[in-house]
């Protein structure tokens, strides 16, 4: 575990979000993966089926990640003011408000996915694949749910580099998987569904058993579980807005996604390849934003307010040079890039993808 509060803040913040960076990175793997297996091996009508569902799962699995983002933070004010009685009892609670959000959420899906496929104009030749896939990602979603918990929880004690590995690890064994799935046993589109849940699921099981051997002040038991109304309502106050955070910039994902679905599979195609490298790209910026959550977090428990101001003041250089960086690469070097999702036969789809980055790259800096 790592103290955020001594030391200089840009050393500290630089270190403890390369770790995070590569394990976010890591965990696009499994979209990305999905994307670049399914393209290469099921063709462009599988891929815009992935595509197609995309921002949907960005809205409902989104809004639980981004609940558990802010329920680490009140687990990272604890630990920074040394209270580790109560790093447990938000643990606990963080558990508790998870999985309500988590069953809640699923079944909610699970009910309006054909509704939510036809308001989006999904196109009718990939309505099919669309709706298998997203069936397997929103009736798991209890996987990456938790394992978006258990390491964010990890990560505001300090410790970037074991989720990291983590995810690795994982991510490896989703595409294993995959492959076995799609190329070994023929499943098509519900073998990359599958194989997604069950390396997540993995990744939540190493956490635990990580957690158990290695972490003792998270280590609780039934007496932590007693909820306490100010307790909850302190935690809900900082999740829920960052997951409406998310959830609002999925909304506009979503009618993004609706409209590109009534122009025909290779728009669709085009962005959801463009999309992926996109948010490659992007990584970096959220990295940085996460780290600073924890940064300020920590500090603010221990009470050292300039700490997080002179922190916030230089990670805002770092990020803004690295997105006018990222944003040349896209715009330069886009064709090249989704080529190696879609084959470089497909032009149509190839300069569809190179206008997305024009603009997209072009407003990093924004970002």
């Amino acid at each position: 575990m790592n103290d955020l509060t001594k030391g200089k803040p840009l050393k500290l913040i630089f270190w403890f979000t390369i770790p995070l960076l590569i394990g976010n990175i890591f965990q696009q793997f499994y979209s990305l993966s999905d994307t670049l297996i399914v393209g290469q091996t099921l063709g462009v009508k599988a891929l815009a089926a992935v595509g197609s569902t995309g921002s949907v799962q960005f809205l409902i699995i989104g809004f639980a990640q981004g609940l558990t983002a802010g329920l680490s933070i009140i687990t990272a004010q604890h630990y920074g003011a040394r209270d580790y009685k109560g790093v447990r009892r938000s643990f606990a609670i963080s558990i508790v408000i998870s999985l309500i959000v988590g069953l809640i959420l699923t079944a909610l899906s699970m009910v309006l996915v054909d509704h939510i496929l036809v308001l989006m104009q999904t196109p009718a030749d990939i309505m099919v694949n669309a709706r298998t896939f997203l069936q397997i990602m929103l009736g798991g979603m209890l996987a990456p749910i938790a394992f978006n918990l258990l390491s964010n929880i990890i990560r505001a004690l300090g410790d970037s580099r074991t989720p990291l590995w983590f995810l690795i690890i994982s991510s490896l064994i989703n595409i294993g998987l995959e492959l076995l799935f799609i190329l070994v046993f023929h499943w098509g589109i519900a073998g990359a569904g599958w194989a997604t849940i069950l390396a997540q699921l993995l990744a939540s099981l190493m956490c635990v058993v990580y957690i158990i051997l290695k972490v003792p002040v998270l280590h609780i038991g039934r007496r932590h579980f007693h909820l306490v109304a100010k307790e909850v309502r302190a935690h809900l106050n900082v999740g829920l807005p960052m997951a409406f955070q998310m959830s609002i910039i999925a909304i506009g994902t979503i009618v993004l996604q609706a409209a590109l679905n009534s122009l025909g599979t290779n728009s669709v195609a085009a962005t959801t390849a463009a999309q992926k490298i996109d948010q490659l790209a992007t990584q970096p910026l959220m990295s940085f934003g996460v780290t600073m959550a924890t940064f300020a977090a920590q500090n603010y428990g221990a009470k050292q307010y300039e700490r997080i101001i002179t922190g916030v003041k230089q990670t805002m250089w770092l990020s803004g040079s690295f997105s006018v960086a990222a944003g040349l690469i896209e715009i330069i070097w886009g064709k090249q890039l989704v080529g190696l999702f879609v084959g470089h036969q497909d032009v149509a789809v190839l300069n569809l993808s190179q206008t997305y980055f024009n603009v997209i790259g072009s407003t990093y800096l924004l970002l």
